[in-house]
């Protein structure tokens, strides 16, 4: 039978290859270390539980809830970019809750998107951030991912070879799967570019609270007029540790918060209110729940690009988010991506997301997750350190899985 349109229009999902071969040697009994999914381990703090708790024993909780969120989760929104950046928003109308931020960005394309529409998007990226559009019938056009002095002239080639003109912009800083982080000076020559060229901006800032060294990444939104032609979507997944409980929040231009408000108004009736009234509790809190979780993934990151590089493998230490962005082993690189992830499980009971599932311009890359504590770090680093010095000519010494099919 016949797959239909939308469906035809994704590719194979590439994790789900490694996640078979993953589940299958922990079935023969491999202890596998995953640094793949960007999946917390760490608790959710207990004072956001214990509101949880506290809540949901109210039967009036249990009823239909907000799908834009309850009042008193937009106003702790609100007053969280007041105090974080600096910027007012207004949460009556500039605010929205949703089901994580990879919920809002799929809904904020099927409100703006008419098909054929141009959106312009950094490659690689979080698969969503393109296959929103692309799942809405909107095409894309591929950006570099750096947020650096090429930026500029590759958005102005994209309006000249772009027909019809692209409707919107995606931006991703702290990058995921890239890790790099976008200065002020950046954001706002791209503010000044789109409102130049009558763009929208739809900025992914779920990494803002994951940073090391000491520099917060800034929100595009402090941009002066940024919020005449902005939408930024952030998550509380990883800043407290809440992953499967899916609340996340769209924030800016009130007429795209609109459009975003009225799709989710026929899809979804928000959050259980009990999660929304703990969200509001976290994002109201003293911030010592965020700098745990943030001095807990740093701890991680030194110890795995310490051990890896003694290891034999060199990877970049990122400035923010939890993760990695990690060039395969020259010796390994010609495999690509996804196969290196495959020997990596095979020899070294180690899995990582191959870079390839986050676009073809990943494919030299894999993307190393820091959700696993720094004994299991130093297990894997061991690991690889084993597997890199038994196949120094991985040519006559490590075969492909795909060769042996």
């Amino acid at each position: 039978m016949e797959e239909f349109h939308k469906v035809r229009r994704l590719p194979p999902y590439v994790f789900e290859q490694v996640n078979r071969l993953k589940a299958s040697a922990r079935s023969k009994g491999a202890d596998i270390i995953d640094l793949g999914m960007g999946n917390p381990d760490l608790p959710t703090p207990k004072s956001i539980v214990d509101k949880l708790c506290e809540v949901v024993r109210d039967p009036r909780t249990h009823r239909y809830s907000s799908s834009r969120g309850i009042p008193g989760l937009r106003r702790a929104q609100a007053s969280y970019y007041a105090r974080r950046f600096g910027v007012k928003l207004d949460p009556e109308t500039q605010v929205v809750a949703t089901l994580g931020s990879k919920e809002g960005f799929a809904n904020m394309a099927q409100a703006i998107t008419a098909p054929g529409d141009v959106i312009m998007c950094p490659n690689p990226t979080y698969p969503i951030h393109a296959f929103g559009f692309i799942m809405s019938g909107g095409v894309i056009r591929s950006l570099q991912v750096e947020p650096d002095d090429g930026f500029i002239p590759a958005l102005e080639r994209g309006i000249r070879h772009s027909i019809p003109k692209p409707l919107a912009l995606i931006l991703n800083y702290p990058s995921n799967p890239t890790a790099l982080v976008a200065s002020l000076d950046f954001y706002k020559d791209v503010v000044a570019f789109a409102k130049k060229n009558d763009i929208i901006i739809l900025s992914d800032l779920a990494y803002s609270e994951i940073y090391f060294d000491g520099n917060p990444p800034p929100s595009v939104l402090q941009v002066p007029g940024a919020i005449d032609v902005t939408v930024e979507f952030t998550s509380m997944s990883k800043t407290f540790s809440m992953p499967g409980w899916r609340m996340g929040f769209a924030v800016g231009n009130e007429r795209l918060i609109s459009a975003l408000t009225r799709v989710k108004s026929y899809l979804d009736y928000g959050a259980f209110t009990p999660i929304q009234v703990a969200a509001a509790h976290a994002l109201n809190g003293d911030g010592s729940d965020i700098e745990e979780v943030r001095d807990i993934y740093h701890k991680r990151r030194d110890v795995m690009i310490d051990t890896f590089g003694r290891a034999g493998w060199t990877v970049p230490a990122p400035a923010a988010s939890m993760f990695a962005w990690a060039p395969i082993p020259e010796p390994f690189r010609h495999l690509g991506s996804l196969e290196f992830s495959k020997l990596l499980i095979e020899h070294a009971d180690v899995a990582v997301a191959p870079g390839v599932g986050f676009g073809e311009h990943g494919d030299d890359h894999v993307r190393i997750a820091l959700v696993e504590n720094e004994h299991r770090i130093r297990q894997a680093a061991r690991s690889i350190k084993r597997f890199l010095a038994s196949a120094a000519r991985p040519a006559d010494n490590v075969v492909p899985l795909a060769a042996r099919r």
